[in-house]
């Protein structure tokens, strides 16, 4: 069962994705990143306000639990802006793949914090997503974005330590705490810390925040597809046997949908060598899942 909720969190990060990209293209990632996190929190304020009405402010009222939560809520704030500001410069053909590596890093976590063990299967996956992301690398050097001489592709590896270190946080969390709770404070804690980052760049980095920002309808569709990809992420995680590595994974094959708008839609280059690389990385996928399941 955590294996289905996993890929339809993967369902939603691919539109969440495409949505981030129709959203900061020729506007200001620092405003949409904003209005993200407002959102967020607005979709998951009637949990916060159903548990302040019974007398419960988070976490059986433990500032505890409040502190561990403002920890993970900096940490996915630093892979989002990382990965914000990378979308809007790499191709989705690019950012997509590398944003794929991010299971590989959660995998060696997964293994010396949590104790966890993989069979043939999973690991023959986990070396064909090595093989990806190496090829990935290479045609990226191709277009212009390598790792030399692209700050962007920097950006967009940060993004995906930081976010294979969310991950593991999660699993550690959510042995004390409910998802949605976790979810929903978080999503506050966001916001909060995200304001005061804005007002710190508008101070310190006026040309970053200088950009003409410009309304959008995918904006809070952004915040739709995370909080849904979220929800049956965590609850994914807080099933018995699921497994940290291979729930990372397999999220990963949310790179489908921003691929494919990126061909079809974009016309990103390079099609071939990107769909061969994608390949190899639904190929690994597929020994992960199928790895899950015996």
């Amino acid at each position: 069962m955590w294996v289905a909720f996993a890929l339809m969190s993967a369902l939603c990060l691919g539109f969440y994705d495409v949505m981030k990209k129709l959203s900061v293209r020729g506007n200001n990632v620092l405003m949409v990143l904003l209005l993200n996190t407002v959102f967020g929190t607005l979709l998951m304020s009637p949990v916060i306000v159903s548990g302040v009405a019974d007398g419960n402010f988070g976490f059986g009222n433990d500032l505890t639990g409040h502190l561990l939560i403002m920890v993970k809520a900096a940490i996915v704030l630093t892979s989002w802006l990382l990965g914000y500001f990378a979308i809007k410069h790499l191709p989705l053909t690019i950012q997509g793949p590398v944003n794929a590596s991010r299971p590989v890093m959660v995998l060696v976590g997964a293994v010396l914090i949590f104790g966890e063990s993989l069979n043939w299967l999973q690991w023959s996956g986990i070396l064909l997503g090595f093989a990806s992301l190496y090829l990935i690398s290479r045609i990226g050097a191709g277009e212009g974005f390598s790792l030399k001489h692209s700050r962007w592709l920097w950006m967009a590896i940060g993004a995906a330590v930081a976010g294979a270190v969310s991950a593991l946080y999660d699993k550690y969390l959510l042995q004390f705490y409910r998802p949605l709770e976790v979810q929903a404070w978080y999503s506050l804690y966001q916001c909060i810390i995200m304001s005061a980052t804005i007002l710190i760049i508008m101070k310190s980095l006026p040309r970053v925040s200088a950009v003409r920002f410009t309304w959008r309808w995918t904006i809070p569709l952004i915040s739709l597809f995370l909080t849904v990809a979220d929800v049956a992420y965590f609850y994914a995680l807080s099933l018995d046997g699921s497994m940290i590595s291979v729930v990372s994974m397999i999220r990963r094959g949310s790179v489908i949908v921003p691929f494919l708008f990126g061909v079809i839609v974009l016309r990103e280059s390079n099609v071939r060598a990107k769909a061969i690389d994608l390949a190899i990385l639904l190929l690994s996928l597929a020994l992960l899942v199928a790895g899950s399941t015996i």
